[in-house]
């Protein structure tokens, strides 16, 4: 990855602060934004933009973490929580991708990662809102992956399981809840920031240059194992 031009956004924290680490330390050339503007340039994916300041012309990767978690029974979710729900996991990424195009088509190695969830093909009580939301996701991941694949863009997402992140504290929020959730997954514990950076870097490498349209399941076990 060294020398490769990457646009993250969400890299402030999380997910996206732990792949921006490792790819520093492999030598990329980080363009990190966020809503905050905390370390980072300020981006509002939910407003309408043509250009994002500060992108380089040329743009070897595109990651888009940004993510809700609200979990609520179906009864009990508005329409307007759905729309923010796709406000920012999917219009936020068609935002940012239709921005990035033209710098994707300019590199020599372009790849695409964006973040769905276990909870789209795993069926979950009080997940309707962001597993629809991430459900538009992965169907924006396959068909782009098939219109971009003349250019060589890559496009793959990542599902994952419940994932030691700031925006999930709220459900690991005392040490009882954390031992609930490392037991509900097969392999014993919930995901780590690192381990879902480390397969946002694989993706982002030449060593999955044969890999476009996929969902990536790093989620312990929960999709597949009982």
């Amino acid at each position: 990855m060294k020398d490769k031009n990457i646009v993250i956004v969400g890299g402030n924290s999380g997910i996206g602060a732990a792949t921006a680490a490792l790819l520093g330390d492999a030598g990329a050339n980080l363009f990190l934004y966020s809503k905050s503007g905390n370390l980072t340039t300020q981006l509002d994916t939910s407003v309408d933009f043509s250009e994002i300041p500060g992108l380089p012309d040329v743009i070897d990767g595109v990651v888009y973490c940004p993510g809700t978690i609200n979990l609520k029974p179906f009864h009990r979710i508005s329409i307007a929580d759905f729309q923010n729900e796709l406000e920012v996991n999917f219009f936020g990424a068609v935002r940012v991708l239709q921005a990035c195009l033209k710098g994707l088509k300019k590199s020599s190695s372009p790849a695409v990662v964006l973040y769905s969830t276990v909870a789209v093909q795993t069926g979950m009580g009080f997940h309707a809102g962001i597993a629809s939301a991430k459900g538009a996701v992965e169907g924006l991941t396959r068909s782009l992956a098939a219109e971009w694949a003349p250019s060589k863009i890559r496009v793959n997402a990542i599902a994952p399981s419940l994932t030691e992140t700031p925006l999930a504290s709220a459900l690991l929020s005392t040490p009882e809840r954390k031992e609930a959730s490392d037991k509900r997954h097969p392999l014993g514990r919930i995901g780590t920031s690192g381990d879902i950076a480390e397969a946002t870097v694989f993706l982002l490498s030449p060593k999955s240059s044969w890999m476009t349209g996929q969902i990536l399941h790093i989620d312990g076990g929960m999709s597949n194992l009982k």
